[in-house]
C-alpha cells in the first residue's frame, strides 16, 4: 500500500528581526539590506522532517510550543510552502487550523457553510448531502440564515469543525480546535474524529490534550526545535514526550525582565517541601510550599490563580488567594500557598500562572511555568502510595 501523504525532508525557515525598524524611505531600505545584517537571523522552525503517513492512519503531533506542529500543518495544509524537500499526496486534503478560516462575517451561516466548503475543495452536490447533518452538529439551526458576526466564538468553532469534519476528504488535519469549546463540544468533536478515522479516513491531530492523542491516536510523532525526535505507536511517543519535559524540570524559576510588566513583575517561583533536608527533592509525605515572588506596581485588586496539570496535561483543579485572608498588596510580596503532606500522589505535575486583576479578568496568562515532580517518601503502613489510583489523595475524616 502506498502512503497518502509522503513528507520528505521537510525544512521552513523564517527570518527573525532583533531591533525595531525605523520607517525608512525605499532608499534607505535597500541600503539596510547590505548595512544591517546583524539585526536578523535565519530561524529553521523545521529541519529535515521525514515519515510517511498511510491510509486510515491517525496521528497526533506532539511537542513544546514553538516546537513546529503548526508550521509542519500548515505546510501540509499547503498554506506555506516548505524551504526544502516535498510533499507527494494522493487524496484530497481538509484543514482546521483556526477558528473562522476562510468565513466571512457579513455572510449567513448558510453561505458560510457553501464558501467553506467550496474553499476546502467540497463540491456543490457533498455540501448539499451534508448540509443537514453540518448544521444539526454545528447546533446553529435557528441563526443559519443570521450573519456570522452576530455568532459567538463558540458557535463559529463549531460550525467550522462541522463543515471541515464532513468534507469527503481524504485527509482531515486539525490543529488545537479542543481547546477552545466547552466540555460537551469536545467530546463530541473527538466522538466525531472517531468516527472518521473508523471510515478509513485519515486524521492528523495536534493537541496538548495527550489523552484524547492516546484515545484517538494509533500513531504519534514527537517534534522537538523543529526536528522529529520520535516517530512510533502513540503510547510510546506520549512516553517518550512526558520524558523530554522531566530532564527540563526545575523546582526554582527565576523570571527576568520580560517578565516585568505595567502591573506587576514577577521574580520567581519555588517549590519545595516545608521541612527537609534536601531542598532538591519534593517528597509525598510532607506538606509542599508554592512560593511565589511578585512585585504589584498599582494599587488594585490583584490576585494569582494556579491551574495544576497532570502527566497527560489534564486540568486536576485550580487554587488561587482570592477570598482567602490574603491579599496581594502594592510592592513586594511572597505569596506561599501550602499544598497538606499526601494530598498529590507522586507523578509530574505542571502549574499554568493566572495573574488577575480586579476579579474580572486575567491580565497574564502562562502555561507550564514551572514544573515538579513528587516522589514517594516514607512508606505508611505497608502501602505503596505510588501503586494507587489518581492523582490525589486527600485525607477524609472516617467514623463508626
Amino acid at each position: 500500500m502506498k502512503p497518502i501523504l509522503e513528507i520528505k525532508h521537510i525544512s521552513k525557515k523564517f527570518k527573525i528581526f532583533h531591533e525595531q525598524q525605523p520607517y525608512l524611505s525605499l532608499r534607505d531600505s535597500i541600503v539596510g539590506l547590505f548595512n544591517n545584517k546583524k539585526t536578523r537571523e535565519d530561524f529553521w522552525a523545521l529541519r529535515d522532517v521525514t515519515f510517511d503517513v498511510f491510509p486510515g492512519d491517525t496521528i497526533g503531533i506532539i511537542g513544546k510550543n514553538g516546537a513546529g506542529k503548526s508550521t509542519l500543518l500548515k505546510i501540509l495544509s499547503k498554506i506555506t510552502p516548505p524551504t526544502s524537500g516535498k510533499i507527494i499526496g494522493r487524496g484530497r486534503i481538509a484543514s482546521l487550523l483556526e477558528v473562522g478560516t476562510g468565513f466571512h462575517s457579513e455572510l449567513s451561516g448558510r453561505e458560510n457553510i457553501f464558501m467553506n466548503g467550496s474553499i476546502l475543495g467540497m463540491r456543490r452536490s457533498e455540501i448539499l448531502k451534508n448540509f443537514d447533518a453540518i448544521v444539526d452538529f454545528a447546533g446553529v439551526e435557528k441563526f443559519i440564515d443570521t450573519p456570522l458576526k452576530h455568532y459567538s466564538s463558540g458557535m463559529q468553532l463549531r460550525l467550522a469543525f462541522a463543515v471541515a469534519a464532513f468534507l469527503e476528504n481524504e485527509v482531515l488535519i486539525i490543529d488545537e480546535v479542543l481547546a477552545v469549546g466547552d466540555l460537551e463540544f469536545q467530546k463530541k468533536c473527538l466522538g466525531k474524529m472517531e468516527d472518521v478515522s473508523k471510515s478509513g479516513r485519515t486524521i492528523l491531530f495536534v493537541s496538548h490534550n495527550l489523552s484524547a492523542l492516546k484515545s484517538l491516536c494509533s500513531k504519534g510523532i514527537c517534534l522537538k526545535d523543529g526536528k522529529s525526535s520520535f516517530i512510533g505507536n502513540s503510547t510510546e511517543a506520549i512516553s517518550y514526550y512526558l520524558d523530554s519535559r522531566k530532564e527540563h524540570i526545575s523546582i526554582v524559576k527565576q523570571f527576568d525582565s520580560s517578565y516585568q510588566k505595567e502591573d506587576f513583575s514577577l521574580h520567581s517561583i519555588k517549590i519545595c517541601n516545608s521541612v527537609s533536608d534536601n531542598a532538591n527533592i519534593i517528597v509525598d509525605n510532607l506538606p509542599i510550599e508554592i512560593k511565589t515572588n511578585i512585585e504589584i506596581h498599582n494599587q488594585g485588586n490583584y490576585h494569582i490563580s494556579y491551574h495544576i496539570k497532570n502527566d497527560l496535561n489534564e486540568l486536576l483543579f485550580a487554587f488561587y488567594n482570592y477570598n482567602s485572608g490574603v491579599t496581594l498588596k502594592k510592592g513586594h510580596n511572597n505569596l506561599t500557598c501550602m499544598v497538606p503532606s499526601t494530598f498529590l500522589q507522586p507523578g509530574y505535575y505542571s502549574l499554568n500562572l493566572y495573574i488577575v486583576k480586579d476579579a474580572v479578568y486575567p491580565i497574564f496568562i502562562e502555561e507550564e511555568i514551572i514544573s515538579f515532580n513528587i516522589i514517594e517518601g516514607q512508606v505508611v503502613t505497608g502501602i505503596n502510595a505510588s501503586s494507587l489510583p489518581g492523582y490525589i489523595r486527600p485525607k477524609f475524616e472516617w467514623s463508626n
